[in-house]
């Protein structure tokens, strides 16, 4: 036999805590009222009446950060499922250096 509480082989703590977790759950929403998160009491627009909508009057401040001196485009753009390197020019082959001979002394 088990020394924890049980009525007709349910176990009431953790019928408690079952009981607790769904209010924690449940509770805000029921206590929150019917206003949803977003909308507030006062008109943000001001009223509006039966204007047409207008965007924003435009910033005279440049978006996009510090424009960036080395913004070239690319040579080559991947548009497919080509590899870049078949893409780019070949490029020309280095000429290889001539070894460094040594001096032979002749006897003289």
């Amino acid at each position: 036999m088990s020394s924890e509480p049980q009525i007709a082989g349910v176990d009431l703590l953790g019928l408690v805590y079952l009981a607790l977790v769904i209010a924690a759950i449940f509770l805000p929403m029921l206590l929150g009222g019917d206003d949803p998160p977003g909308d507030s009491d006062s008109d943000s627009d001001n009223g509006g009446g039966n204007e047409p909508w207008r965007p924003p009057p435009p910033s005279n401040t440049p978006g996009g950060g510090i424009p960036l001196d080395d913004a070239a485009p690319a040579r080559a753009r991947l548009r497919g499922h080509d590899r870049l390197v078949d893409l780019l020019p070949a490029q020309g082959r280095r000429w290889a250096r001539e070894p460094h001979r040594r001096r032979v002394r002749t006897p003289g």
